[in-house]
């Protein structure tokens, strides 16, 4: 374990993926949901299996054990991922990030729900508190006719439904794991996706010019690299000390938000954003304060000698 390195893999991939938010965003309007998805996938493949074949887990890589598995975890993560896609169209880029933080607190009731976890009052109370701060940062988006367009509620929604969809990946992948390599999942969901939104090809494609072409490139090619990032900083470190730096993105966000997109954040969004940054970090915390715990008892059980 090498927990600097990987703190410093985990950020990398933050910006990894802020930044493709970024180009998400300027492409808004111009080419539709769907499309970007495509790119995307489809470019993140090539940057995925050079990192296979670096890592000479190509054939791991390849192989599906639960092929149903990864076009389930496919389909919600496409969904998601689709309708984030669509909120950055409506919303402002630290917004949609804030509103996004709900996923890993979602993932704490759905994994109750569908893999049977426990949990306990505090990790209950946290992901309660963490909501209350989603609903702070949706209530200006959320009260049509005191001067905020349907637009902005239309976005709003995407947003926060995106969120449930992302939390309901995560837990699918939680599943996979149980059979499947890291290097699998994560090849098969770029192609499920890079598929499974061809199927809006009817609904509107454009033929995008040269320089929107390289956008959507760089997406997939950012998409790519933050993936690597992603899954290398938890070879590197314990998940627990790597997960809080998911929320330095709000930072990257309000900055190119502002620099950008002359997006100005509110107070309320602010406010919104502390207290589901918070909850989520309590929730970290007392996830590896359980960690320990377990892993306390285990060596207390195991037979000295």
């Amino acid at each position: 374990m090498r927990p600097i390195r990987g703190i410093l893999y985990k950020i990398t991939s933050v910006i990894m993926f802020i930044s493709m938010a970024s180009l998400v965003k300027l492409l808004s309007g111009a080419v539709p949901p769907g499309q970007i998805v495509f790119f995307r996938s489809l470019f993140a493949m090539p940057v995925i299996v050079v990192w296979l074949v670096w890592r000479k887990e190509m054939r791991t890589g390849f192989r599906a054990k639960k092929p149903l598995g990864h076009f389930w975890r496919g389909l919600v993560g496409t969904t998601a991922m689709g309708l984030g896609f669509a909120s950055l169209g409506f919303l402002p880029l630290p917004e949609v990030t804030a509103i996004g933080y709900a996923a890993p607190l979602l993932v704490v009731i759905f994994a109750s729900m569908f893999l049977g976890e426990q949990v306990r009052l505090f990790r209950l109370t946290s992901v309660f508190v963490g909501l209350v701060g989603v609903l702070i940062v949706l209530s200006p988006r959320l009260s049509v006719g005191t001067g905020v367009s349907h637009v902005q509620a239309l976005g709003a929604m995407l947003a926060l439904t995106g969120a449930v969809f992302a939390a309901l990946a995560q837990v699918t992948v939680r599943k996979l794991v149980a059979t499947e390599t890291t290097s699998a999942i994560v090849f098969w969901f770029s192609v499920t996706a890079a598929g499974l939104s061809l199927m809006t090809l009817p609904f509107g494609w454009v033929l995008p010019s040269m320089g929107q072409t390289a956008i959507l490139v760089l997406t997939g090619l950012l998409g790519g690299v933050g993936q690597i990032f992603l899954t290398s900083s938890y070879r590197e470190a314990d998940a627990s000390l790597v997960a809080p730096f998911d929320y330095v993105s709000i930072m990257f966000a309000l900055g190119i938000g502002y620099w950008a997109f002359g997006e100005v954040p509110t107070g309320t969004m602010l406010i919104g954003a502390a207290i589901v940054i918070a909850a989520g970090i309590l929730i970290i915390w007392r996830e590896r304060q359980l960690g320990l715990e377990r892993a306390r008892q285990r060596k207390v059980m195991t037979p000295q000698g």
